[in-house]
């Protein structure tokens, strides 16, 4: 099985986005921190990495800056999860290298197209 890392701290969509993966047949390794990442993806090598960029006191933006950065992780698609119609969230989620960027209230509603997307971007 595939395996998918979902960065998340906001419960929802966080735990229902999980459960949707495992439905899709992906095996998901969930993180809280986003300074963990990094060194998660590099061990685990995953197929795509989905983040929730909103987190209290830690920045997970910069989590995906790291995968860019690195050259063992830097080919990694990343779904970024922004809250709806929050435009500087959307700005620096581009800026910090996601692949694609969703809103929370359509990312399981379109997570089939997502992650197709996602990965022939690759």
């Amino acid at each position: 099985q595939p395996l998918v890392i979902l960065l998340y701290e906001r419960i929802l969509p966080g735990t229902q986005l999980a459960n949707r993966l495992q439905d899709l047949g992906y095996r998901v390794q969930t993180l809280a921190d986003p300074a963990l990442l990094g060194e998660t993806a590099r061990r685990e090598m995953p197929l795509l990495v989905v983040a929730d960029l909103p987190f209290e006191g830690k920045d997970a933006g910069m989590a995906i800056t790291g995968l860019r950065a690195d050259q063992g992780t830097a080919h990694l698609p990343v779904i970024a999860i922004i809250p709806a119609g929050d435009k500087t969230w959307e700005g620096r989620a581009v800026q910090c290298g996601a692949t694609l960027v969703v809103s929370d209230n359509a990312v399981l509603l379109h997570l089939d197209r997502l992650l197709q997307q996602a990965l022939q971007l690759d």
